[in-house]
């Protein structure tokens, strides 16, 4: 896929629907050849439009009127292109703990939760949140994770967990305002709603900080996951992660989680994690497949808004 093909990919497949903005502005990109030379130069991991979008509006740069962040980006290259050679994109979305909950609800009790690819680390607290499901509600206070569920029974309990550790290359801490200015970046421009859910989850994050480590997902996970206490069901999980990993590397890190004690959640673009025979997804919009042990159960909406049962 050439790069302007996978921008009109990411204003068709992705924006479209929730973010009229970065669809308008993908669309433009995808169209620029000044713009695309220069996004051609960088690595093959550092060219996707919300890693680029995100740079821009941490930089202070406008993203409303796509000829303005033209201007923008031809005028501060120097400066955004020392930025996207040294981010990723680590969008932390305590929304994603609404799909991954009828998993974690399910299995043994207690857990021990161990994210690969944890940022910072705002996806390891689905005790601490609170859900609504449709008319079904579970937990209390802040924040409030809506989610629309087809094809099953919400789940009537929180889990339990007693361990919570994060893997990550750069680990973000939310007592870090720089950290937090990089995820706010990260949310797409319309999405008010989840800035301030990532300030209620930052916040219950910060009261309790998690275990975040500093490694790679197939080197230093097996040693992190061997710090799980005993007595504890251990659930290594992920979501929308192995997108930034090399093919043969997830193939290796997937033989890796295989053989760890406990258990594997996965929720990714099936582009990325295959599955075998996969039903219809419910439309064209982009949708992760949430399994477990390598096992799909359900099409999932990638900040975690609706999730379609199957499994």
């Amino acid at each position: 896929m050439t790069i302007a093909e996978s921008y009109v990919e990411f204003a068709t497949r992705e924006a479209r629907g929730t973010s009229p903005t970065y669809e308008r502005l993908s669309l433009a990109v995808s169209r620029d050849e000044v713009v695309l030379a220069l996004i051609g130069a960088l690595p093959q991991g550092k060219r996707q439009p919300n890693l680029l979008f995100g740079v821009v509006r941490l930089l202070g740069g406008p993203v409303d009127d796509p000829a303005v962040f033209r201007d923008f980006v031809l005028a501060n290259w120097p400066a955004i292109e020392a930025e996207l050679r040294t981010r990723a994109t680590q969008t932390n979305e305590p929304g994603r703990c609404a799909v991954l909950l009828p998993v974690l609800a399910a299995l043994p009790q207690p857990l021990a939760l161990l994210e690969v690819g944890a940022s910072a680390g705002l996806c390891l607290y689905p005790d601490r949140y609170a859900y609504r499901y449709g008319d079904h509600t579970l937990g209390a206070g802040e924040p409030v994770l809506g989610c629309a569920a087809t094809g099953l029974a919400p789940p009537d309990r929180l889990p339990e967990v007693v361990w919570r550790a994060g893997l990550d290359l750069n680990p973000l801490r939310v007592t870090e305002p720089a950290d937090v200015a990089w995820l706010d970046a990260l949310i797409w421009p319309e999405h008010t709603h989840r800035r301030a859910r990532l300030r209620a989850a930052a916040a219950v994050a910060a009261s309790d900080p998690p275990l975040l480590a500093r490694g790679d997902l197939v080197d230093d996970l097996p040693a992190l996951a061997a710090r799980a206490p005993a007595g504890a069901t251990l659930v290594v999980f992920h979501t929308s992660v192995l997108y930034q990993v090399p093919a043969p590397r997830r193939a290796t890190f997937a033989d890796v989680v295989r053989r760890l004690p406990g258990h594997w959640i996965s929720n990714e673009s099936p582009d990325v994690l295959p599955h075998d025979a996969l039903p219809e997804p419910p439309d064209e919009v982009l949708y992760n497949v949430l399994a477990l042990d390598g096992r799909p159960l359900a099409w999932t909406s990638p900040h975690g808004q609706a999730i379609t049962w199957f499994g």
